[in-house]
C-alpha cells in the first residue's frame, strides 16, 4: 500500500518538495496530497512588484507550474483548500475547502509544512480599511492592481521601507502615482547600515519619491465612504487613495504552533539540516515559514527568500523520496533596487555584529562599474565589515548604479568559505575595461579593510 504524503502550501517549498518527491517515487509507491488556499501555485512572489509596476506584463508570466500541471504528474493538488488543524498524534490534518465551506480530515505517513509567510500588518485602526494592501501573493498583487485599476486618485503612501517597500515605491512610481514612504527607520532599508541607507534615500528623493524617516504611524483614516483617505502619524497626515504595507513580513506558523511543533525567535519553524522538524521523524518543514543558520553569525534567522524555499523544497522531497540532503545555513544574501540604483547585501551589518559579540572594523570606498575612462562609467559605495583580530570577511553592503549587486555574490562566496579579507584581495576576478577598473570595487574595499585590521591591532 502507498505511504501519503500530505503539503500544506502550494508554492516554491511545497510544490518543490512534492515533485521531487514524485520523481524519486511513483503514484503506486507515495501518493501525494498538497493543500493550497490560494489560487496559483509555483509563482514568483518576489516578481509581484515588478508586475504591479508593468515590467512584467501579465500575471501568468510569474508562474512555473500551474495546478493542472502539477496534477498532470499525479499530484493531488487541491486549490483554495485551506488547512485548519495538525493533529501530530493522529497523523493527519483537517481542511475546509473555501467554495462549499466543507471540512474533512486527510491522514498523512509524512508531512510537509509549507504555510510561507504573511505581511506584517500592524493592529492599527482603519488598517483593513478598503485600499490598504498586503503583498505576498498572487492574489495579494491581483486586489492591489484591481484596487488601481478602479480608483481615480493617483496618491499613494507605502507603508515601510524595506525590500517590497521600495520596490511598491518604484511599481507604483512607474504608474505615475505620487508616491510617499513612511518608516520608522532612521533610513530606508533597514537591512542596510544607516550611512548605506541614506545613499538609497537620496536616489528615491531624486525619483521624486517623499521618504519620511524616523515616523511611527498611528492610523489609517478613511473617507465617509470607508476607503482609506489618507495615512497618519502622530506629526502629520499623508493623503492617500491607495495604501501598501512594506513593513516586512514573518512567518505563517500559526498551525505549527497550535500543533506544538518547535518555534524559534522569530517564530519560525526549527528543523535539522534535512530540514526535518526538530523532535518529527516524518514531518518537514522549508520556505518561509521557517528559521535558518546565520552561517557568519551562527545564530537562527528568518529570511524569506524565494532562492531558500526552491533549495529546501529540493531537500525535502529528497529525503521524502529515500534520498538524503542538507541545507548547510545562509549567509544573508540580498539585492534589491530603485529604478537604476541597485542594491547589495550579504553577511552582517554593524548592529548585526555587535549583538553577535564581534569585535570588528569596517572600511567603505567608491569607486566606479567599469573602467572610469570607459563610456557610463558610473559610482558605486561598497562597504565592508571584517572582524578586529582575525581579518574574516563579516559583511558587504553596495549601492550603485548598473552592474553593482551582483558584485554581492563575490562577498557572499567568501563569507560562505570563511575567507579573511586579506584572502579577498587576491581574488582572480574578471577584468575588462567595460566590467571593471583593474582592481574591482570589491577588492579596493578589501584592501582597505585589510588596512584597518591592521590599524586596529589585536
Amino acid at each position: 500500500m502507498a505511504e501519503r504524503l500530505v503539503v500544506i502550501g502550494g508554492d516554491a517549498a511545497g510544490m518543490s518538495a512534492a515533485s521531487q518527491a514524485r520523481r524519486l517515487k511513483g503514484p503506486g509507491e507515495l501518493e501525494i496530497v498538497a493543500f493550497e488556499r490560494g489560487h496559483f501555485t509555483s509563482y514568483s512572489a518576489c516578481g509581484i512588484p515588478y508586475w504591479v509596476g508593468g515590467d512584467v506584463p501579465e500575471r501568468d508570466d510569474l508562474i512555473a507550474r500551474t495546478p493542472e500541471e502539477h496534477r498532470a504528474r499525479g499530484i493531488d493538488l487541491r486549490t483554495r483548500t485551506e488547512v485548519l488543524e495538525i493533529d501530530t498524534s493522529g497523523r493527519r490534518v483537517r481542511a475546509r475547502d473555501l467554495e462549499s465551506g466543507e471540512e474533512y480530515w486527510t491522514s498523512y505517513d509524512k508531512l510537509v509544512i509549507a504555510t510561507g509567510a504573511r505581511p506584517v500588518r500592524p493592529q492599527l485602526p482603519g488598517i483593513d480599511a478598503p485600499g490598504v494592501h498586503g503583498v505576498q501573493t498572487l492574489d495579494d498583487g491581483q486586489a492591489l492592481l484591481d484596487t488601481l485599476a478602479s480608483t481615480p486618485g493617483r496618491r499613494a503612501v507605502i507603508v515601510g521601507a524595506g525590500y517590497i517597500g521600495v520596490e511598491m515605491a518604484e511599481a507604483l512610481l512607474h504608474r505615475d502615482y505620487e508616491v510617499t514612504v513612511v518608516t520608522r527607520g532612521e533610513q530606508p532599508m533597514s537591512t542596510l547600515d544607516a550611512d548605506m541607507g541614506r545613499l538609497v534615500r537620496e536616489a528615491m528623493d531624486g525619483l521624486g519619491i517623499t521618504t519620511v524617516t524616523g515616523a511611527e504611524v498611528t492610523k489609517i483614516l478613511t473617507g465617509d465612504d470607508g476607503r482609506v483617505r489618507a495615512v497618519a502619524t502622530e506629526d502629520a497626515e499623508y493623503p492617500a487613495d491607495v495604501v501598501a504595507l512594506g513593513i516586512g513580513v514573518e512567518p505563517q506558523t500559526e498551525l505549527a504552533r497550535k500543533a506544538g511543533l518547535p518555534l524559534g525567535e522569530y517564530g519560525g519553524l526549527l528543523t535539522d539540516l534535512a530540514m526535518r522538524v526538530r523532535g518529527h521523524e516524518d514531518i518537514w518543514a522549508g520556505g518561509d515559514c521557517v528559521e535558518v543558520l546565520d552561517l557568519v553569525s551562527g545564530r537562527e534567522r528568518h529570511i524569506a527568500l524565494g532562492t531558500h524555499a526552491n533549495k529546501h523544497g529540493q531537500i525535502i522531497g529528497s529525503g521524502v523520496g529515500g534520498g538524503y540532503a542538507t541545507f548547510p545555513g545562509v549567509v544573508g544574501t540580498a539585492v534589491s533596487k530603485v529604478c537604476d540604483l541597485e542594491i547589495a547585501r550579504t553577511g552582517l551589518r554593524e548592529r548585526d555584529a555587535r549583538e553577535a559579540g564581534l569585535q570588528f572594523v569596517t572600511a567603505t570606498i567608491e569607486s566606479t562599474n567599469s573602467a572610469g575612462y570607459y563610456p557610463g562609467a558610473a559610482l558605486m559605495t561598497v562597504k565592508m565589515l571584517a572582524e578586529r583580530r582575525t581579518g574574516r570577511l563579516l559583511g558587504v553592503q553596495i549601492v550603485g548604479r548598473d552592474g553593482a549587486a551582483k558584485r554581492v555574490d563575490i562577498a557572499a562566496v567568501a563569507l560562505t568559505a570563511g575567507m579573511t579579507v586579506e584572502q579577498l584581495v587576491t581574488l582572480d576576478l574578471g577584468y575588462a575595461p567595460p566590467f571593471s577598473p583593474v582592481w574591482d570595487p570589491v577588492l579596493v574595499a578589501a584592501r582597505k579593510a585589510v588596512s584597518a585590521v591592521r590599524a586596529a591591532g589585536n
